[in-house]
């Protein structure tokens, strides 16, 4: 009878996957100074350009400014095939940043557009490009290469194009 219980209770080794991985991908930051980095000249641009006048009364101080945060931003985060893999807390982060903050300047767009704030449209209009440039470069990266990226593109504009005359028909 007690020889039945040994068997029993045998250890069992159950397979999740490996554990490293899983203990590396949970990981919360592993690359905090590229992090900071990415979000900090986002950031900084933004309340730069929305608190500019409070500080200084020189558009061009400012244009200058905001320039040069984005500029600094589209050059810190690089991606490197010798480097650690990102860990899923990092990839949401870089990912929302690389999205919201296009977003915010389309907003700063129509914003100043409406309230006829033509010399700083410039800005804005430099600002969206530098970031829809920077995100674009990601989603091109993400998807592996620029072949990829035009069928999808040829492939979105002709369903577009069908679904349109077929509407009209």
């Amino acid at each position: 009878m007690k020889q039945a219980l040994v068997d029993d209770t045998e250890d069992v080794s159950l397979d999740f996957g490996n554990e490293e991985e899983l203990a590396f991908r949970k990981a919360k930051i592993r690359h905090p100074l590229a992090t900071f980095f990415h979000l900090f000249f986002r950031v900084s641009a933004i309340v730069t350009y929305v608190c500019c006048d409070w500080f200084s009364r020189s558009f061009v101080g400012c244009f200058v400014t905001v320039l040069l945060l984005l500029s600094f931003d589209f050059w810190s985060v690089k991606m490197s095939p010798n480097s650690v893999a990102a860990t899923e807390a990092e990839a949401r982060i870089f990912w929302l940043g690389l999205i919201i903050c296009p977003v915010i300047w389309i907003v700063f767009f129509f914003s100043t557009l409406f309230s006829l704030k033509l010399k700083w449209l410039a800005l804005v209009v430099a600002g969206i490009s530098l970031q829809a440039a920077n995100l674009y470069g990601y989603i091109l990266c993400k998807m592996g290469g620029e072949s990829d990226i035009s069928k999808v593109t040829a492939s979105f504009l002709s369903q577009t194009v069908f679904q349109t005359v077929g509407a009209e028909a």
